[in-house]
C-alpha cells in the first residue's frame, strides 16, 4: 500500500488547493467597541449558480494510520470546513492531471485552523480524528451535478510524520 506522510496545514503549502482559514496577525478592524478583532473576507468563496448555504455535519472521527481510497470533487462550487471543537482534523488533497485525481497529499490541521477548498479541488472525505467530529460547512446549494468520486485502483495509508 502506498505511503502518505501528513504534514502541517500551512497557507503556503496548502495554496494549490484552497485558502486555510485562521486568525493570524492584528485584525483587519476592530468592532463591538474594540472587544472584537474582524479577520475579514478570509476565504475565496466560488460558485456557478446556486447560492452559498451553512450545512452541519457530524462525522464519526477515524485514527492515524488511515487507509483510504476515495476522493471527490466539487466542480460547481468551493467548499469551506470549519471545525466546531478545537481538535485537528486530516485533510487530504490531490492534484488535478487532465480530469484525474493525481498523487495525494495529507495535512494535518492545528486547533484553530479551517479551510475553503478551491472549486474542482480533489479531496477525501471529512476525516476528524476525534469526537465529536462537529463542523459547519459552506458550500454551494442549487441543482447540478456538483460531485465526482474517483476510487483509486489501491488504497493509500496516511501516517504522521
Amino acid at each position: 500500500m502506498p505511503e502518505i506522510l501528513t504534514t502541517p496545514l500551512t497557507s503556503e503549502a496548502f495554496a494549490p488547493f484552497g485558502d486555510v482559514l485562521e486568525i493570524g496577525g492584528e485584525p483587519d478592524k476592530w468592532i463591538n467597541a474594540g472587544a472584537c478583532g474582524r479577520y475579514h473576507d478570509r476565504a475565496r468563496l466560488d460558485f456557478v449558480d446556486g447560492q452559498a448555504g451553512i450545512s452541519l455535519f457530524n462525522a464519526q472521527p477515524r485514527s492515524l494510520p488511515y487507509a483510504f481510497d476515495l476522493v471527490e470533487r466539487h466542480p460547481l462550487g468551493s467548499q469551506a470546513f470549519l471545525p466546531m471543537t478545537e481538535h485537528p482534523f486530516l485533510v487530504i488533497v490531490a492534484p488535478d492531471e487532465d480530469g484525474s485525481p493525481g498523487a495525494p497529499r495529507a495535512f494535518l490541521t492545528a486547533p484553530g485552523q479551517g479551510i475553503n477548498l478551491y472549486r474542482g479541488t480533489w479531496h477525501g472525505v471529512l476525516t476528524p480524528l476525534h469526537a465529536p467530529g462537529l463542523f459547519a460547512v459552506i458550500d454551494r446549494i442549487g441543482e447540478g451535478a456538483n460531485l465526482e468520486e474517483v476510487t483509486y485502483s489501491q488504497p493509500w495509508s496516511v501516517r504522521e510524520r
